[in-house]
C-alpha cells in the first residue's frame, strides 16, 4: 500500500531547502517520544538564530504523523507540524488545532521542512522552528518545560481537516528544549566513577512505579568532590525510565536498613524517609550534569552519611511485563578537592498547612521569601554564586519562578518554568551564574490549579498536599541551608475568625482542631477566596533562616514584614524573526518517489 512503511524507506523529499541542513551529528539532545521507541526526537538550539532544529526518526511510518507543542500536552489549542497522505499524494504543513481539537492549516508556515534521509533504522525528517513567530496560533518556545505531543496516522486521510485526533494513537513527552549553551569543563586526570544502579529490577507491570534501592559508600570513604554525573540506562528501557534521583541520608543515624522495592510499599523501612539530601537528579532528555570548574559537591568523610538512596521512576503505560532494569546514575568524583564546596539551599515556602489553596482554582498564587535580613546575616561578604536549580511542587503546581531583588528592585530571574510539570523535575544548569550578595532577597512564586479538587489543598509532605520550593545549587557552601517563609499563624487565626463572622456556616476553631480541618470546613465562596488571597499578600510572615542543623540563625524571625518591591522586571517581549521571503500558506506537496516492499 502506498506510503505504508514496513521495511520501506522514503527517498529524498523534493523541497526547497531554506538554509543548510544540519548533519545527524549536529543534534546533541535526544529523547524517545513514545513508550515503544517508534518515534525518536533529536534537536539542537541556535541562540544567535533564535531557532530550534529538529530531527525526527520514524521507525515505522504508515500514513503520516503529527508533532507539536501545547501548554500542558493537550491536543486542543496545539501548534503542530503534520505529515499526511491520502494514499496517493503526501503533504507536510504547519497546522494548529482549535478548542475542539479540529485541525486547521496555519496561514503562516513556521515549521520549515529542510529535508529527509533514509537509514537502516528508519526515516529521518529534518525541520526547524523559530523560538517566537509572533503568530497567535503558534506556541512560544521559552525556557523551562515544553510539552511535546505526537500522533501516528494509521489510515490515509484525504485532507488535513479529515484527521480525527481523538481516534489516532497519540501521546506526550516533556523536555527542556532550550538547553543552556555553556562550556563543558575538562575532567581531571584522577577522576573516578561510581555507579548507583538498580540491581536487575523486574519493572512492575503497571503504568507508574517509584522504585527505591539503598546503596552504601565503602567504610572509611574519605571526602571527595562530585564534579559530574550522567544517567546509566539499560538498553531497551530508554522509553520506560522517566527520571531518577540519588539522595544522601541524614547523619543523625549510624545505619540504615537495606531495601530494594517500591517506594510506596508498606514494607519500606520508615527510616528511609530521612534520606532526602539530593546528590544527583536526572529526567528523560537531560544531558550530563557538570559542576563549575571551581566547585564540587562534597560527599564522604566526617559529617557525611555513607548511605545513599536511589529512586527510579518507571513510566510503563503499555504495561510491559518481565522487563528487567539496572538503570541508575554514574557519579564522577575526585579526591583533588576544588577550591569550593558546592551547597544546596532551599528557597520558597515552609512545608506547613498554613499555606493553602482553595478548591476549584484556575490560577492561585503563593509566594515564599528569603528576606534581606536572612541573607545579610548568613551570606559571606563576597556573596554566593548560583549555577543550577531544581524547581519543585506537588500535583497542583503549574508554574514556578524565583526572582532576585536588591534594594526593593527586581534584578533578574534566577529560574522560571511557565509550563512546569510535577512529573518532570530535573536539576537544570543555569545559562548564567547568578551572584547573590548579603541583603539580597530571593522571592519564589508558585501558581497552582485545583479545578479538579473539592476541598482545600494545604501545604505539607503528602502528594495531595502542596509545596513551593526551589533547590538552588551554589558555591561557596555556607551554613544557610533553608531560607523560606510562611504566613504568620496569628493572622491566619484572624482569617478563620473573619470567616465565622461573615458566613452562616461555622468554621470550628477549637484548639484541638488542626489547621487543615479548619481549611476543609471553610465554605469557599468568592468572599472567602478573595480574603485569603489578600491575607497572603499583606500579612506578616514567619521566616525560617535555618542552618543545616535545622536551627535558625540568631534573631527575631516571627511577624516579619513582607519585602517591599518598588520596581518589577519587565515582561520579555518575543522577538519576531525576520521574514526570509514568501512562505507557502498551503501544505508542501512531497515527491516520495518509488516505494518498494521487502
Amino acid at each position: 500500500m502506498y506510503f505504508t512503511m514496513i521495511g520501506v524507506f522514503l527517498v529524498i523529499l523534493v523541497v526547497a531547502l531554506q538554509g543548510s541542513v544540519p548533519r545527524g551529528s549536529d543534534f546533541p539532545y535526544k529523547v524517545p517520544l513514545d513508550p515503544q521507541g517508534l518515534l525518536e526526537l533529536s534537536w539542537n538550539v541556535s541562540y544567535p538564530e533564535q531557532t530550534v532544529h529538529f530531527q525526527l526518526l520514524v521507525r515505522d511510518l504508515q500514513f503520516g504523523l503529527l508533532f507539536g507543542m501545547s501548554d500542558r500536552g493537550e491536543f486542543e489549542n496545539a501548534d503542530l507540524a503534520v505529515l499526511w497522505s491520502d494514499g496517493h499524494n503526501s503533504y507536510f504543513g504547519d497546522a494548529w488545532s482549535d478548542a475542539k481539537g479540529q485541525l486547521h492549516m496555519d496561514s503562516q508556515q513556521d515549521y520549515q521542512l529542510l529535508g529527509a534521509r533514509r537509514a537502516p533504522e528508519g526515516l529521518y525528517l529534518l525541520f526547524r522552528r523559530p523560538f517566537s513567530t509572533c503568530d497567535p496560533k503558534d506556541y512560544l518556545i521559552e525556557d523551562g518545560t515544553v510539552h511535546l505531543i505526537y500522533g501516528i496516522l494509521e489510515k490515509p486521510v484525504h485532507s488535513l481537516q479529515a484527521i480525527n485526533i481523538s481516534a489516532i494513537h497519540r501521546g506526550l513527552q516533556r523536555v527542556q528544549l532550550l538547553k543552556p549553551n555553556i562550556t563543558i569543563p575538562e575532567l581531571p586526570s584522577d577522576v573516578k566513577t561510581m555507579e548507583i544502579t538498580a540491581p536487575d529490577v523486574v519493572i512492575p507491570s503497571q503504568e507508574t512505579t517509584y522504585w527505591c534501592y539503598m546503596a552504601e559508600l565503602p567504610d572509611g570513604f574519605p571526602k571527595h568532590h562530585i564534579i559530574m554525573y550522567e544517567p546509566v540506562i539499560t538498553a531497551g528501557n530508554e522509553a520506560l525510565v522517566h527520571h531518577m534521583e540519588v539522595f544522601q541520608c541524614a547523619t543523625e543515624f549510624d545505619s540504615f536498613p537495606h531495601y530494594n522495592g517500591p517506594c510506596d510499599s508498606k514494607m519500606k523501612p520508615e527510616r528511609l524517609n530521612y534520606c532526602r539530601h539530593v546528590l544527583a537528579a536526572w529526567a528523560m532528555g537531560a544531558q550530563p550534569f557538570y559542576y563549575p570548574e571551581e566547585a564540587g559537591l562534597a560527599f564522604g568523610g566526617p559529617g557525611s552519611s555513607r548511605y545513599l538512596r536511589l529512586e527510579v521512576h518507571y513510566h510503563n503505560p503499555l504495561v510491559f511485563k518481565g522487563r528487567r532494569d539496572s538503570s541508575g546514575i554514574r557519579l564522577y568524583y575526585t579526591a583533588t578537592l576544588r577550591p569550593y564546596d558546592a551547597g544546596i539551599m532551599e528557597l520558597g515556602l515552609v512545608y506547613t498547612p498554613v499555606m493553602a489553596i482553595p478548591p476549584g482554582e484556575d490560577k492561585f498564587i503563593l509566594t515564599g521569601y528569603c528576606t534581606d535580613k536572612c541573607t545579610q546575616l548568613a551570606l559571606p561578604a563576597a556573596g554566593i554564586r548560583i549555577f543550577a536549580s531544581q524547581l519543585h511542587t506537588h500535583l497542583a503546581g503549574r508554574s514556578v519562578v524565583t526572582v532576585l531583588a536588591r534594594d526593593g528592585r527586581e534584578q533578574r530571574v534566577v529560574n522560571a518554568d511557565g509550563h512546569y510539570s510535577p512529573h518532570f523535575q530535573e536539576i537544570r544548569m543555569l545559562k548564567e551564574v547568578v551572584p547573590v550578595f548579603p541583603g539580597d532577597e530571593l522571592i519564589t512564586t508558585c501558581t497552582y490549579n485545583t479545578e479538579d479538587r473539592s476541598r482545600a489543598t494545604v501545604g505539607g509532605f503528602g502528594i495531595l498536599e502542596e509545596m513551593c520550593v526551589n533547590y538552588v545549587h551554589y558555591y561557596p557552601q555556607t551554613q544557610l541551608e533553608l531560607c523560606k517563609s510562611a504566613v504568620d499563624p496569628g493572622y491566619l487565626h484572624r482569617y478563620f475568625n473573619l470567616v465565622n463572622r461573615f458566613n452562616d456556616e461555622e468554621v470550628c476553631m477549637c484548639p484541638q482542631v488542626s489547621v487543615p480541618q479548619q481549611f476543609y470546613s471553610v465554605p469557599w465562596n468568592t468572599f472567602n477566596r478573595d480574603v485569603l488571597k489578600s491575607l497572603y499578600n499583606f500579612a506578616p510572615i514567619s521566616m525560617h533562616c535555618n542552618k543545616s542543623s535545622a536551627v535558625r540563625f540568631p534573631g527575631e524571625w516571627e511577624k516579619q514584614p513582607l519585602p517591599t518591591i518598588t520596581e518589577r522586571l519587565r515582561e520579555p517581549v518575543p522577538r519576531c524573526p525576520p521574514v526570509p521571503g514568501p512562505r507557502p500558506a498551503a501544505p508542501v506537496p512531497l515527491n516520495l518517489g518509488e516505494l518498494r516492499r521487502d
